[in-house]
């Protein structure tokens, strides 16, 4: 077999081992749910594309080529956040095939081919080609927005590639994150230097001119880096995909952690600190636990003490993200983490219904870090505290329950240590993203509905009322899930089998 029908079988492998998943019909019905959101954010891509190509038309320091690569930095270092929050390196099920006559790396570049040519990579066509069209067009002609907008994707592609690249050195080492944001922070070096944008913008500016021209070297330059990328991801990938197949080390005994004060809790306080210890010794759960925790602090410090998100939009959205962010990374995937272990938990009556209540406790209780760092804006007048109080309760009490319904619908298990190696597609859970997204928005649409017939302190008042309401109610919908969980739990049982790394 060549390298190309490697690929083409490889992929094959892929689109059937998700078709054969127990959870594809619900993968299925999810992706409809992703779709009709992600629709709002194409629309808001191109009213940014929209907005740009006025600037662009009404300014005179730049062509409109130039004008637009003149902001690049932004926009990179916006694609690399984003595909942090929404996007999952693909799996790299490569252990089926490690006994094959198969050339070395074969299974590992056609999985990043597979990234490279992913749809995630098209999102920023809804903000480069409305811009052509509108600004540069007519200005340049058709062969020419082709070039420009092609040598933009061979950019964003790079980009991507250096995204998998340290997403895979961040999951080994949360210290990691000390590269990207060197990396990035070049990017607006002169910049930060000499205090004028026009440094910065003059440096990356003259890239859309040559695009736009089909400067030769230019697309050189952009594929010799696409490669470069491409090369040591194929290394890096390659290492730690053998690294969690076959090699195994011996793990020293550690002292046992006892958390005393939890003891008067009775078994949803056993259950707290199973969560805490699982936090503790597993690798994914902690390092997610942890980019939760830093992230949330990090984008709490940034709207208490900056006017970055002052616009209406803006302004509700983070207020609600920030309450959600760490239940959404732990709760949307349900039991998947204790899916390594659920025969046990089956084993007594009424076990899941007060795990579960331990965890809405736990993630609950974390909400508070942000609202402490949220304090100064409250203090300052940038949020009232009626709206920071308003948007904490209904983080805790309906969106949540909708994490928390995840329980019921999640079947797949979570590896606890292993990063590179999966087994039954674990981390294309549409359901769960798509029970992400409706909490991340649902809020947001419904302060604009409320905020068409009511006053500002009335929206945020039948906020807290209804986050009030099902706080209160919790052990109804809580037992709810509990029930349609127990009534599929031999369904669930066999996928979390089945799917264990």
């Amino acid at each position: 077999m060549n390298r190309l029908e490697i690929y083409k079988t490889l992929r094959k492998h892929v689109k059937l081992s998700e078709k054969r998943s127990l959870s594809y019909e619900q993968n299925k019905t999810a992706k409809y749910v992703i779709y009709f959101f992600s629709g709002f954010m194409l629309i808001y891509l191109i009213f940014i594309a929209i907005m740009m190509s006025l600037i662009a038309n009404e300014q005179s320091f730049a062509t409109r080529a130039e004008f637009f690569f003149g902001l690049l930095p932004f926009m990179l270092t916006a694609d690399f956040l984003i595909r942090f929050l929404a996007q999952q390196t693909p799996a790299q099920l490569v252990k089926p095939y490690l006994l094959l006559n198969l050339p070395r790396y074969a299974c590992v570049e056609s999985f990043i081919l597979s990234a490279m040519m992913s749809t995630n990579n098209l999102l920023w066509l809804f903000i480069s080609v409305p811009y052509v069209i509108m600004s540069v067009l007519f200005s340049y002609g058709f062969w020419s927005c082709i070039g420009f907008v092609i040598g933009f994707q061979l950019l964003i592609i790079a980009n991507s590639l250096n995204y998998m690249l340290w997403r895979t050195m961040i999951l080994r080492n949360i210290l990691w994150w000390i590269a990207p944001i060197i990396i990035y922070g070049l990017l607006f070096l002169p910049w930060i230097i000499t205090g004028s944008f026009d440094k910065m913008f003059n440096i990356f500016a003259p890239l859309g001119e040559a695009f736009a021209r089909g400067n030769i070297l230019a697309y050189i330059g952009a594929l010799v880096l696409l490669y470069i990328f491409f090369m040591i991801n194929r290394k890096v990938q390659y290492h730690y995909t053998m690294v969690d197949t076959t090699m195994s080390k011996n793990t020293a005994m550690k002292s046992v952690t006892e958390i005393h004060q939890l003891d008067r809790f009775g078994i949803i306080g056993e259950y707290i600190k199973l969560e805490v210890k699982s936090i503790m010794r597993n690798k994914n759960i902690r390092n997610s636990f942890i980019f939760s925790v830093i992230f949330t602090v990090i984008l709490s410090l940034v709207i208490s003490f900056t006017d970055v998100y002052s616009d209406s939009f803006s302004n509700k959205f983070w207020i609600v993200y920030v309450f959600i962010l760490m239940g959404a990374r732990a709760l949307c995937s349900g039991l998947g983490a204790e899916g390594n272990y659920i025969d046990l938990l089956m084993t007594n009556k009424e076990n899941i219904l007060k795990l579960l209540h331990a965890k809405y406790f736990f993630y609950s209780a974390m909400n508070f870090l942000p609202f402490i760092i949220m304090i100064p804006t409250i203090i300052a007048g940038k949020y009232s505290l009626l709206a920071v109080v308003a948007m904490l309760c209904f983080s805790i009490g309906p969106v949540y329950c909708i994490f928390m319904q995840m329980a019921v619908w999640n079947k797949q298990t979570t590896p606890l240590n292993s990063k590179m190696v999966s087994k039954g597609n674990v981390e294309s859970n549409w359901f769960a993203v798509a029970a992400e997204m409706g909490a991340m928005f649902g809020p947001v649409i419904l302060l604009f509905v409320f905020g068409t017939f009511l006053s500002e302190n009335m929206t945020y008042l039948v906020m807290l009322l209804i986050g009030i309401s099902f706080i209160a109610c919790r052990n109804l919908w809580m037992r709810n899930i509990y029930q349609r969980l127990m009534a599929r739990r031999y369904e669930n049982m066999e996928s979390f089998r089945a799917t264990r790394p």
